[in-house]
């Protein structure tokens, strides 16, 4: 399984795997205790394989990142913790991508990579697909939606101009 079915949703925590779409939003199960929970469609939900961290010349996608943590820990859990002062896991995360943009780029972000990238090992998954730069993703801090939200809007949207 890849990143393509991993979700993170604003408010809960961890990452949750998806596992079907309903008409009112989707149900998922954690990773952590292997809970289902239904979750709406006005919930912000983020698909890992959307996620990009901004670097200062382009957007680099978390499936890169997490293979560039991979490689620097051999496979391995990270030695640091995500509970670590900030000044410890910005330079930790200045050994992964030297080029990541300070600016837009918080404590607060290193330390989900870092917790999701060590969820993911022990989940399981340790495949984060291919590292190519190709394709254009969606920012960490943008929105993203699941296809399920999009057509319910697109729906909505009909029906207000009929």
């Amino acid at each position: 399984m890849g990143l393509d079915k991993i979700l993170a949703i604003t408010g809960k925590p961890g990452l949750y795997e998806l596992k079907a779409q309903t008409r009112s939003g989707i149900v998922a199960e954690s990773l952590i205790d292997r809970k289902k929970i239904s979750v709406g469609l006005r919930s912000n939900i983020s698909l890992l394989s959307e996620i990009a961290i901004y670097t200062l010349t382009e957007e680099v996608p978390l499936k890169e990142v997490f293979n560039k943590i991979k490689q620097k820990e051999n496979g391995e859990k990270t030695k640091i913790s995500h509970k670590e002062e900030k000044i410890k896991l910005e330079e930790y995360f200045f050994e992964i991508l030297p080029d990541y943009d300070e600016d837009k780029v918080y404590a607060s972000d290193i330390k989900k990579v870092i917790q999701w990238y060590n969820l993911l090992l022990d989940y399981g998954i340790t495949d984060f697909g291919d590292e190519e730069k190709s394709k254009k993703v969606t920012p960490a801090k943008a929105k993203t939606t699941t296809k399920a939200k999009a057509s319910a809007e697109e729906k909505a949207s009909k029906e207000k101009q009929g």
